[in-house]
């Protein structure tokens, strides 16, 4: 078989054949890589003949006439439409609010940059398309709090960390709420959240909030039932079902037992539903009236999880890619049978998506009102489960044949590979970008902002076969500036801010691309060094991004500070003692370096106080002078813990996802050195907007 055409048809695919790695090096990836990633991608590429069918297939699509369902245009910039039709062409365009615009194609066949921001119809020569047009910017931090130059702050939290009496193990919208008010009294505009993403009712191990079965609903696990059926319809589920002690002995422990917790609540919840259809409850209506409006998305993923819930009770697969051949189409007649019959089930799962709804709802409604600029923050995973509900629902535009992950690179020699599956660009552009669209809209439509983790994956990201080491992958570009309009678009709609987390290796050109659209990067204290253990002084620190002292992959400050993630690494063997002592050597180095940077304050270091903890003041002073519009400390940081979140590359040994704060969330900021650190940053962000204005 020729290499040459062989890449020639990865490079049409959008595939990067040749790419540069984080140390700079040139790599080039391997023909056989290239043939099982092509194949991911629906493109076969075993023979010298399925290559050409290949090419041929992709050469028509690229040159097709035919208009795609949607295009973007930034808002006073012209389309060019001269690829589909003749110069001076009539249009007619009925504009988002339905009044119809009479226009024509100029000279050179471009629809003049006359429309609004909106999804607008045009039709032309009989030909139709939606066009979505963005403002030139999103909605900003300047905007939600009205500051020209915004010196905004806030607080990240793990939501399942959080806790509270009767919550039955794990943190829920309740504790949120109670957080966000003491936040909102002490000044804070923003309170950033992990990933609330639905996750599979019928697999309680897997509760890793990055790898869901679906971004566009939430999971049901953090609903605060009480809040809104009230505590009696609660109580009589819970006794209903006996679950009163066991819910209250798993609320004592200081890790989250997913199974057990899931579990009962899950039968709690069954019992509720119960309770609620015997009734005749004044929120019958409204119910009703959110499954009306989340329509097929809903009652596909809730036929989903039925599906799941039926085969988990027999001891059968649940990865819908291993159901009978009838089962894997959502529009399947065998599904509809099956929809009837199991109607009750269905039922059941909407109800549940209803009750997290509102009671997210309620969480980013408490938030405002308390007095915050911008609210809750959500955070969007960069894909879901190959085998979950979003990939099966809409198997057009994800590839559930390939996962995600990153090349291997001086920290990870081996690659990494995140057992998700992302969106097909060929895919969001046949379809109109319709899955995206309506993932943005479920996770915009109860929060002020939205975290876009691993915001690189808009422009591109590692590909990797089913089955294959993370090294047998390569990178797959998505059409960025679309996407990036669609955002736009959304974010001024919802009057919603956001983030992209730009940690990691950058192609080049996306930071200003975000940075011209008003999207905040993110800068992370630990990371903010140049050669040699220095870390940068405060007004080197951009004004186009967030800044924060650690992020939920990485050690507190304090866990940092005492080499906790080194200790945790030579605990599960995933380095040995040679490359802990020069880690440990290297630390070393940094510490003294942030010392050096921190000690440019004289205010720091003046108590009477455990080094941790005066570094970490000191660090929270230090981030409240940089020129970040909005700075986001993690709680465990403003609580001074040690342990972290995650420990990424494990699988066991370390509890990811499970440990819980040790107070409840009512008085988590009445700690002394919660209190103090937020009286801090509070006060630094004030001089620091003093000093810029």
């Amino acid at each position: 078989m020729s290499d040459a055409q062989l890449e020639i048809l990865a490079s049409r695919a959008g595939l990067a054949v040749d790419w540069i790695d984080a140390n700079g090096r040139p790599q080039k990836v391997q023909p056989r890589v290239l043939r099982a990633v092509l194949a991911g991608l629906g493109h076969p590429a075993d023979t010298p003949e399925q290559v050409e069918q290949s090419l041929a297939q992709l050469h028509r699509a690229q040159q097709s006439r035919q208009l795609p369902p949607l295009l973007t245009a930034d808002v006073g910039q012209p389309l060019d439409l001269a690829r589909y039709f003749p110069p001076r062409s009539p249009c007619v365009i009925r504009l988002e609010d339905s009044s119809p615009l009479f226009l024509e194609l100029d000279e050179q066949s471009q629809l003049p940059g006359s429309l609004p921001p909106g999804y607008h119809g045009v039709h032309i020569a009989e030909q139709h398309f939606v066009l979505a047009v963005a403002p030139a910017r999103c909605y900003s931090v300047a905007d939600a709090v009205d500051q020209a130059t915004p010196r905004a702050w806030g607080l990240s939290v793990q939501l399942y960390a959080l806790r509270r009496p009767g919550d039955g193990g794990c943190g829920d919208t309740q504790a949120l709420e109670e957080l966000a008010r003491q936040a909102a009294e002490r000044g804070a505009d923003a309170l950033a959240i992990s990933p609330l993403h639905a996750m599979f009712s019928s697999d309680t191990q897997r509760y890793s909030p990055y790898s869901p079965s679906s971004r566009l609903f939430l999971n049901s696990l953090y609903a605060a039932p009480a809040a809104i059926l009230g505590e009696r319809a609660w109580r009589s589920a819970l006794n209903a079902c006996g679950l009163e002690p066991q819910l209250q002995a798993l609320e004592q422990q200081p890790l989250i037992d997913w199974p057990q917790a899931a579990q009962a609540k899950q039968q709690a919840l069954r019992a509720l539903y119960e309770g609620f259809c015997q009734g005749q409850h004044p929120l019958h209506e409204d119910f009703a009236s959110y499954r009306r409006a989340a329509g097929e998305a809903l009652e596909q993923h809730c036929r989903f999880e039925a599906i799941q819930a039926q085969r988990a009770a027999a001891g059968q697969d649940l990865d819908w890619r291993h159901w009978p051949e009838a089962w894997r189409d959502p529009a399947s007649p065998a599904l509809a049978q099956f929809a009837l019959e199991q109607a009750h089930e269905i039922d059941f799962h909407a109800f549940c998506q209803w009750l997290i709804a509102r009671s997210l709802e309620r969480a980013q409604s408490a938030a405002r009102s308390s007095g915050m600029g911008i609210g809750l923050i959500a955070d969007l995973a960069v894909g879901a489960d190959g085998g979950g509900s979003q990939a099966w629902s809409r198997q057009a535009q994800l590839l559930a044949n390939l996962t995600v992950g990153a090349p291997p690179d001086i920290l990870n020699r081996q690659g990494q590979g995140w057992g998700i599956c992302a969106f097909s660009p060929e895919g969001l552009q046949h379809h109109g970008f319709s899955a995206f669209i309506e993932m943005l809209r479920a996770n915009f439509a109860h929060a002020g902002g939205l975290r876009i983790d691993h915001v690189m994956g808009l422009q591109r990201l590692w590909v990797i076969p089913q089955g294959a080491p993370p090294s047998d992958g390569a990178y797959l570009y998505y059409p960025v500036d679309d996407l990036l309009r669609l955002l736009t678009l959304e974010s001024h709609r919802h009057q919603a801010i956001v983030l992209g987390e730009d940690l990691g290796t950058v192609a080049d050109g996306l930071r200003e691309k975000l940075a011209a659209r008003a999207m905040l990067g993110m800068r992370v204290l630990l990371f903010e060094q140049n050669h040699g253990c220095h870390f940068k002084p405060i007004l080197d620190w951009p004004d186009d991004a967030l800044a924060t002292t650690s992020t939920h992959d990485l050690p507190t400050l304090g866990g940092w500070w005492q080499g906790r993630d080194i200790e945790w690494n030579l605990r599960l063997q995933l380095i040995d003692d040679n490359a802990a002592r020069h880690w440990g050597e290297h630390r070393q180095r940094e510490r003294e370096g942030l010392r050096q940077a921190l000690a440019g304050d004289p205010q720091n270091f003046r108590e009477a106080a455990s080094e941790s903890d005066q570094v970490i003041d000191a660090a929270v002073r230090f981030l409240g002078h940089t020129r970040a519009p909005l700075v986001l400390l993690p709680l465990e940081d403003a609580l001074g813990i040690d342990e972290q979140a995650n420990l990424p590359g494990t699988q066991a040994g370390h509890p990811n996802w499970r440990r819980r704060l040790a107070a409840a969330s009512k008085h988590l900021l009445d700690d002394s050195d919660a209190a103090r650190r937020l009286e801090q940053l509070a006060r630094a962000r004030q001089q620091a907007h003093e000093r810029d204005r």
